[in-house]
């Protein structure tokens, strides 16, 4: 798991998150997790595993906020988290799902690297700065698409309503088929979908800001699903 970043609680937040995937059920397997913090060291290990030199992971998880914030406003926290993501890195992430590996987009994952093409084509949406945005955390409702009701992420989950960061009016890929939405701004965003890429599986999740949201039982059975979803034991 990639992790790390300004505005967030990334130290907390991603052990829980690890927590949750680490919980077994019937259905769904156990999976530990590594957090990873710094995206050199995250990068060169993907690397070792593309030339065979260690085992692949089944599943890489990008719960992060790294981009090269070059805005002025980022000024005073660029020395610690601003990160530009070289096109052969991304392209690794690629591979690996290409490959037959999952991949966990998890909420300021579709911030990360500046929508590197690969990398937005990767995940279905980018942050777009010009009109990109959310409204202040809080309480919102979190309603089922149409495909959820037979999709194994989402079968038998009702509408709910989370303390979260709801982010919207995203650069998205044509044909993205949500499985949750939620509404502002006057109109509905895709929070959650899923798709196949080439031998692999992404599952891209806009929730997760903080704890609150990590904590929600329906979302807690959400990423345990999209993990065993994405390394295919779902």
């Amino acid at each position: 798991m990639l992790t790390g970043g300004p505005n967030h609680d990334f130290a907390g937040t991603a052990p829980a998150l690890a927590d949750i995937m680490a919980e077994a059920t019937s259905d769904i397997p156990a999976l530990s997790t590594t957090i990873v913090v710094d995206p050199a060291a995250f990068f060169a290990e993907l690397r070792e595993a593309h030339r065979g030199d260690r085992e692949p992971w089944n599943l890489v998880t990008v719960y992060a906020l790294r981009w090269r914030m070059k805005a002025e406003r980022f000024a005073r926290q660029r020395g610690e988290w601003a990160y530009d993501i070289v096109t052969e890195d991304a392209l690794l992430l690629q591979d690996h799902v290409h490959n037959g590996g999952g991949l966990l987009a998890l909420h300021t994952a579709v911030i990360c690297f500046d929508a590197e093409p690969s990398w937005r084509a990767l995940v279905g949406a980018a942050w777009d700065w010009q009109r990109s945005s959310h409204p202040e955390v809080g309480d919102a409702r979190v309603d089922c698409a149409d495909a959820a009701a037979t999709h194994p992420i989402t079968k038998g989950i009702e509408p709910f309503t989370i303390c979260d960061e709801i982010y919207g009016f995203l650069d998205e890929l044509d044909g993205i088929e949500p499985l949750l939405m939620s509404s502002h701004g006057g109109r509905s965003h895709p929070l959650l979908w899923a798709r196949q890429f080439g031998a692999g599986r992404v599952v891209t999740n806009l929730l997760g800001h903080g704890a609150e949201s990590l904590a929600l039982p329906n979302h807690r059975e959400l990423l345990r699903r999209s993990a065993a979803w994405a390394v295919g034991e779902l």
